[in-house]
């Protein structure tokens, strides 16, 4: 299966809030960002705002520049 955006954030999203580590409240996600990313598997939100929240939620590395590639392609 093809790896999408708003399926790879909501993956690292869900792992984080299980282990702890944030709240939606401080993840950098609106309630209207959220909803789209759950409601449509091809919504990719913008380069700022996934570095927003790759920031809030302390996403580095591989997992981040994975992110930020889907954002450039569009």
């Amino acid at each position: 299966m093809e790896e999408k955006f708003a399926r790879l954030l909501l993956k690292i999203y869900d792992k984080k809030m299980m282990n702890g580590e944030i709240t939606f409240s401080r993840s950098g996600i609106t309630k209207e960002d959220f909803t789209n990313l759950c409601m449509n598997g091809d919504f990719v939100l913008s380069y700022e705002k996934t570095e927003h929240i790759c920031d809030c939620m302390n996403i580095v590395g591989e997992e981040r520049a994975k992110l930020l590639s889907f954002c450039e392609e569009q």
